[in-house]
């Protein structure tokens, strides 16, 4: 998606050790014009899975997934990194490294919002090393739903993200695909 590369290059910035820095207009101020035409755009590439729901990872999925969701006419689960009193004492709870916190969080998600009859497609703003999805699709398999679909804003490709999800056997696809962070760099595929 060639504005998502523009915005990018021209507001984005490589920090060094693989961490792109887009906090300007996806993950800490969020513009909702170019969040609504990422997520028309991931509907359109995913209206043919049949999914049930689109299911995230608080909070910089909850943007793409919601406006995915949208055009989907889908409701949108967002797995919690802590549980909140109102959610039952029985859930389904994972654990995911995250490369930009450092540290290991919790994914949860209440059953009540994701059961065995589902087909959840899996939005979220990076495809890094794959961790956090791989998170969202235990917490899915758990529930018994089958995944059907992963969408991401930015994959960056030279990390291991999409080798871990490959297996899965099911589409993944992102909007802006970064193959090269090396040296300063910001670099596409074709």
């Amino acid at each position: 998606m060639d504005e998502l590369k523009l915005r990018i290059l021209t507001q984005g910035s490589n920090l060094g050790g693989g961490i792109l820095k887009v906090d300007g207009f996806i993950n800490h101020q969020v513009d909702p014009r170019l969040m609504d035409r990422c997520g028309q755009e991931l509907a359109r590439r995913f209206g043919h899975v049949g999914a049930t729901k689109v299911l995230t990872a608080e909070i910089s999925g909850i943007a793409p997934a919601l406006m995915t969701a949208m055009y989907l006419n889908l409701p949108v689960v967002y797995a919690r990194k802590s549980k909140p009193v109102t959610m039952p004492n029985q859930i389904f709870l994972t654990l995911a490294p995250s490369h930009t916190k450092g540290r290991t969080v919790e994914l949860i998600v209440s059953p009540e919002f994701l059961g065995a009859d589902e087909r959840v497609l899996i939005i979220d703003d990076f495809l890094a090393s794959g961790q956090t999805i791989m998170g969202l699709v235990r917490l899915a398999q758990a529930a018994g739903a089958a995944v059907v679909g992963i969408g991401t804003l930015i994959e960056k490709r030279f990390e291991t993200g999409r080798q871990l999800l490959t297996p899965l056997d099911i589409p993944i696809e992102a909007l802006a695909v970064v193959t090269d962070m090396s040296e300063g760099r910001i670099v596409f595929a074709d």
